[in-house]
């Protein structure tokens, strides 16, 4: 090894990233706030990170590990004797597995549809792209959460075609929990399977119940519930990435395994979209959740929740800030009045250290800030508060961000099926992200820009952050990179 110390430069080019702990990025990662146990996680991490998780009978201690992973989170969530689970490598596989085993448990159905709540993840929709399964919209009222009736007559409109119903433990954008009793019930009633996606809140809403709070009905107990979905590197404080995709039975999980035996080497035998697969993620999701125990999960639970709490108390004393809804879990969108805009509260909450997330308006509700609020951010709660009173007083000065009309005119007439390069390259440099060629220029203050894909129609808004990203992976040779 004679090249310079690779860690050195590993740290270097981290120092730019948001951080992960100390519970001020308030999306993206989850903190425990508990050096111990992300010390265990990584040291898990870094034991298997050669192990392969392609053949359980090579490394039984895997097929152990996910064994157990999988029974404590059915007892969390009231599986009962003949429920069976996977660890997959994230939220978005995890929904991906699901409509795939949907789709497939119906070869017959040749345009197979599912009928989902507007405020649903956007991995049903990629889904529904990877595996042409038609996505039918249903949207939501003042409530946030799932019309049943109109989720009813979706599903009716075509119920020879309709292979799922879907739910949300909460919606990631706005922290509601859906009507899931009454939308299995239609679902069952019309033999249709019902997937919960519980990723952000399989693992928290358990003990939420435990602690007191109201939560609506949604785990395995609920009937007609078929598949749940929950991420153990969100609640569960586990290292990226892991997630569980559990089924009631496994008749309803054989559809998702995939098997070939149609060339001449090893029979390939997948449980997920993956074949070799590092065995690390999964060691120290296991590693962590042994460390924490249920009753470690139902502490921290207790701290985030508190912490919440102690947000949404906080927010009611901010002018110009309120509560686009009153959050039933972990998560919080908070709304700003005429006298100041969202993506300008973002902006200066970054100049203080914090890191919330925005949000583009959709339908009739305007852009709004979230929060994902995990254990860490409880000793930092007053701090948050201050920054939000500070940062909300700040925009109300620097009054609301606002798109020149002519540039707003230019959007709506252009068809974004149809851009060239040059109008992805025109309208990047409008938007703020490129300065000439191909340069980037991202700037400190994102409010313009997000204003900018704010009046975007939402396929506009797709094509321009396409282009984006396609400027932004670019390679880097040795000159400048890795030598």
């Amino acid at each position: 090894m004679t090249q310079p110390d690779p860690l050195e430069r590993l740290r270097a080019l981290q120092a730019h990233d948001l951080p992960v702990h100390g519970g001020r990025t308030l999306a993206y990662v989850y903190d425990s706030g508990l050096p111990e146990v992300d010390r265990v996680g990584r040291e898990a991490v870094a034991a298997y990170a050669g192990s392969n998780g392609l053949d359980p009978t090579a490394f039984p201690s895997l097929l152990q590990m996910e064994n157990e992973l999988v029974g404590f989170a059915l007892d969390l969530l009231d599986g009962p004797g003949t429920a069976v689970g996977t660890v997959t490598s994230g939220g978005t596989e995890s929904v991906l597995l699901a409509v795939q085993a949907a789709r497939d448990a119906h070869p017959d159905v040749v345009e197979p549809r599912m009928v989902l709540p507007a405020t649903a993840h956007a991995a049903f929709h990629k889904a529904a792209h990877y595996f042409g399964v038609e996505p039918v919209l249903v949207p939501v009222g003042d409530s946030y959460a799932a019309d049943v009736a109109a989720t009813a007559r979706a599903v009716d409109e075509a119920r020879d075609r309709t292979v799922l119903v879907v739910a949300s433990a909460p919606s990631y954008a706005h922290g509601v929990v859906d009507p899931v009793t009454e939308l299995a019930a239609l679902a069952a009633a019309r033999g249709i399977r019902c997937h919960v996606d519980a990723c952000i809140g399989g693992w928290v809403l358990p003990y939420a119940a435990r602690l007191g709070r109201a939560v609506p009905p949604w785990t395995f107990a609920v009937e007609g519930v078929t598949s749940i979905s929950v991420d153990l590197h969100k609640y569960g404080y586990a290292p990226k990435g892991t997630s569980l995709l559990l089924h009631r039975t496994p008749e309803l999980r054989r559809p998702q395994l995939f098997a070939s035996a149609a060339w001449p080497g090893y029979t390939m035998l997948n449980s997920t979209m993956q074949s070799t697969k590092s065995g690390g993620p999964l060691a120290g999701a296991w590693a962590v959740v042994e460390s924490l125990g249920d009753t470690g999960y139902e502490l921290l639970s207790r701290e985030v929740f508190r912490a919440v709490d102690a947000i949404v108390a906080g927010t009611t004393d901010i002018d110009g800030l309120d509560l686009l809804v009153s959050p039933q879990s972990t998560l919080i969108a908070l709304v700003t009045d005429a006298s100041c805009d969202a993506f300008t509260v973002c902006d200066e909450m970054a100049t203080r250290g914090w890191y919330v997330q925005p949000q583009m308006s959709y339908g009739a509700t305007p852009p709004t800030i979230h929060l994902s609020v995990s254990a860490a951010t409880g000793a930092h709660v007053d701090e948050l508060l201050t920054a939000l009173r500070d940062s909300v007083r700040a925009a109300q000065q620097a009054g609301p961000v606002s798109v020149d009309d002519d540039v707003v005119a230019f959007i709506e007439a252009l068809d974004p099926a149809a851009l060239s390069d040059a109008d992805f390259d025109g309208l990047l440099a409008a938007s703020g992200l490129v300065g000439g060629g191909d340069s980037l220029e991202l700037p400190e203050r994102m409010a313009e820009v997000n204003a900018l894909l704010d009046v975007a129609t939402p396929a506009m808004r797709e094509a321009l952050l396409t282009a984006f990203l396609d400027r932004l992976s670019r390679p880097v040779r040795r000159a400048d990179g890795i030598r």
